[in-house]
């Protein structure tokens, strides 16, 4: 069986997915971009991905765009799990339908993903699964419960996958950025509980909203391109021995070290003053 080429992107409408569908086809990867909406994938066309409707949500959605790339060219040789979203929001007040969605979305359906497309990888002995994961699934910032329990998920479900499939020539990467500046920011920010001035939580709200909009306009440091990460996608994609892991970012190499030496204490507090609660 020849190997397959084909690289299979989730969540390319904009951000780290769409960057990183580009930088794979620039590199002359035949590219299959996905979106719930593929009209939103037109460029990405025009620059010579195929384009392919998938709502990783979806079990019918899910086998048709994995069985479409295996019918052209035999299996999918790279998955890279993409598509997602934050929920932001004090626990109390995130209802268990957001969370069912977080988590249907940001762990289920990539786990779903990942089950597809492996038989097809061991078939071919080769393969590669790229995890898109977040400095949060390392550290917690405030009001990111629901996004932080899906990315801390991806750590235990790439460290397991890893292991499982290595001896089928599959190799798992796990890619842990920090903050990126694109429209994913926004979209946290749409799934906030709105801000009231009377709820209990009315004040974290508002100095959460003031946080995010300070930390996150342009020219501020620390803030990553979604180009960025695409670029040690691509490195590990290439990588005859990739990592297991690739942190990029200062929130991501260092945050976990300051918040292993402050303990608890110290931590909460340092947290509690970047967002009052009250």
């Amino acid at each position: 069986m020849q190997t397959s080429r084909a690289v299979l992107v989730t969540g390319c409408s904009s951000g780290i997915g769409k960057a990183t569908a580009l930088a794979l086809v620039g590199r002359g990867l035949p590219v299959w971009a996905s979106a719930r909406r593929p009209e939103t994938l037109d460029d990405l066309a025009a620059a010579g991905c195929q384009v392919i409707q998938l709502d990783v949500t979806d079990e019918e959605s899910r086998i048709r765009a994995i069985r479409t790339v295996e019918a052209k060219h035999g299996a999918v040789g790279t998955l890279v799990n993409n598509a997602g979203y934050s929920q932001i929001g004090p626990v109390e007040e995130v209802s268990l339908e957001s969370l069912r969605r977080q988590f249907d979305t940001n762990v289920f359906g990539l786990v779903r993903l990942c089950q597809l497309v492996l038989p097809g990888m061991r078939a071919q002995s080769h393969g590669t699964i790229v995890n898109i994961g977040s400095a949060a699934g390392l550290v917690t910032p405030p009001a990111s419960s629901a996004y932080s329990m899906t990315k801390y998920s991806l750590e235990a479900l790439s460290d397991a996958l890893r292991l499982e499939v290595r001896s089928f020539g599959v190799r798992v990467v796990l890619i842990e950025p920090g903050a990126v500046r694109s429209q994913f920011i926004a979209t946290g920010q749409k799934t906030m509980p709105g801000i009231d001035t009377e709820g209990p939580y009315a004040i974290f709200k508002a100095n959460l909203a003031k946080m995010i909009e300070r930390t996150h306009r342009p020219g501020v440091r620390g803030i990553l391109d979604a180009e960025d990460v695409a670029k040690v996608v691509m490195t590990a994609i290439n990588a005859r021995h990739p990592k297991p892991r690739y942190r990029i970012g200062s929130q991501a190499r260092l945050m976990p070290q300051v918040r292993r030496i402050l303990g608890d204490r110290l931590w909460d507090s340092m947290m509690g003053r970047l967002v009052p609660v009250r």
